[in-house]
């Protein structure tokens, strides 16, 4: 088990009838908590990391981390570069090794969004990774940068998108978004399940936390085959500090906070795991 390009995880969760989720990471104890996950339950995982997040997470210190551990792991698992938004940071993600990149021009015109995709595809080819965009616009805000009105994908767009560009992977709109949903959020199952009968590509599902495993599960039968889940894990892992600061009269114990810390994140993607994996 090792470093797997992110085709191989989806082609695996396509014959299983699942779906692979896909964790965000910002630091070490986020990417030994996803891991331990993944070990326990001996499933695959993508471990990923948003370019919204990169100020905080320099891609040059997480990408050569997030390798190590997936190089490591007794299981299958791809590195992903999640919501890329300039060429040149997909380049610097396939360059560190990235076995998978997402180039996002969902706020583009639809010509240039093809354009430009279809050239980060054949950029890919060159290193054997796999390539997710995103057709619509999933809502929500991704990273505290600029939220975004969800605009749900077009079918026949789908259709016209993935046959010009040849990407791997579909991230769709279908009323999901980005960050903690104020409510629980209105699904169009029909506009995923007409996409899913228009494309041949796995479709990848966005703004997973707060989503119920109801919801989940009527997705992954529709052709959703990658889970994101990043607010959840990054919300876990601050729970899990602020009540182990909580307990301390003294100074904390900055070891004991890592391992709470990564206990967290554990906990979150060991649940979201046994859901993705449910029949």
């Amino acid at each position: 088990m090792s470093l797997v390009a992110m085709q191989e995880l989806l082609d695996d969760a396509e014959q299983k009838g699942r779906a692979v989720g896909a964790f965000s990471v910002g630091n070490m104890e986020m990417v030994m908590g996803a891991v331990r996950a993944a070990e326990e339950l001996r499933t695959p995982i993508i471990l990923q990391i948003a370019e919204v997040r990169l100020p905080n997470s320099p891609l040059h210190l997480m990408g050569p981390m997030m390798l190590a551990a997936a190089k490591n792991a007794s299981v299958d698992i791809a590195v992903h570069l999640d919501h890329g938004l300039r060429p040149e940071t997909v380049h610097k993600a396939l360059e560190l090794g990235f076995t998978s990149v997402m180039f996002d021009g969902s706020q583009l015109p639809l010509d240039e969004n093809i354009r430009t995709v279809k050239n980060v595809v054949q950029l890919a080819s060159d290193y054997g990774a796999t390539v997710e965009a995103e057709l619509g616009v999933v809502g929500g805000n991704e990273g505290e940068g600029k939220a975004h009105e969800a605009l749900c994908t077009d079918p026949a767009d789908a259709v016209r998108f993935c046959d010009e560009t040849g990407v791997d992977a579909l991230a769709v709109a279908i009323g999901n978004a980005h960050g903690n949903y104020p409510r629980l959020p209105e699904l169009r199952f029909d506009v995923l399940e007409a996409i899913h009968k228009a494309v041949c590509v796995p479709l990848v599902l966005h703004g997973g936390t707060g989503i119920t495993p109801e919801m989940f599960r009527k997705c992954i039968q529709l052709g959703v085959r990658k889970i994101n889940i990043a607010t959840a894990s990054f919300d876990a892992l601050a729970k899990a500090a602020k009540a182990y600061c909580d307990t301390k009269d003294g100074a904390p114990n900055y070891f004991e906070l890592s391992g709470c810390e990564a206990q967290g994140v554990y906990e979150n993607v060991k649940r979201h795991i046994e859901i993705f994996n449910m029949q």
